[in-house]
């Protein structure tokens, strides 16, 4: 076991020295928006009342990749499987990188293996969340793909 910070886990990811799974790298990349952990905890006392919401992912498998879609973005559906029990299954024979094209409301994580994966969220969190910070499991950018 070794302790990291959010960027430093991201960073062993990238590298490969870790394994994170999909909510985990979302998770530890919306941390990166704190520079300290009192930054933090303002931030956590800051909007504590402002409620939550219940995410659940949906897999879309592509002829390429998967992509997790999330609450907002265009794709997600109205009525998602909260309990696994209807078993849908979303999937199409277009590739990641023209569902990217086509689309413009984005809230999904693009999964091109389990090492390469990106974020993509160009809608305004609800409750006063923070959006994670944006990067690709395969490069240092931590631009904002907004």
């Amino acid at each position: 076991l070794q302790w990291s910070s959010p960027p430093e886990a991201t960073e062993r990811f990238k590298s490969q020295e870790i394994w994170l799974a999909p909510p985990q790298f979302y998770e530890l990349c919306r941390l990166c928006n704190f520079p300290s952990l009192h930054e933090l905890h303002q931030f956590s006392s800051d909007r504590a009342l402002e409620g939550c919401e219940r995410w659940m992912p949906v897999m879309l498998t592509a002829s390429d990749g998967y992509v997790q879609l999330l609450p907002g973005d265009e794709l997600y559906p109205e009525d998602p499987d909260y309990t696994g029990e209807k078993k849908v299954i979303m999937s199409t024979d277009k590739k990641v990188e023209d569902l990217m094209k086509e689309g413009s409301v984005f809230h999904r994580i693009v999964i091109k293996n389990i090492n390469n994966l990106s974020i993509y969220v160009n809608i305004q969190a609800k409750y006063k969340h923070k959006n994670p910070v944006m990067m690709n499991s395969h490069c240092s950018d931590y631009n904002s793909r907004l």
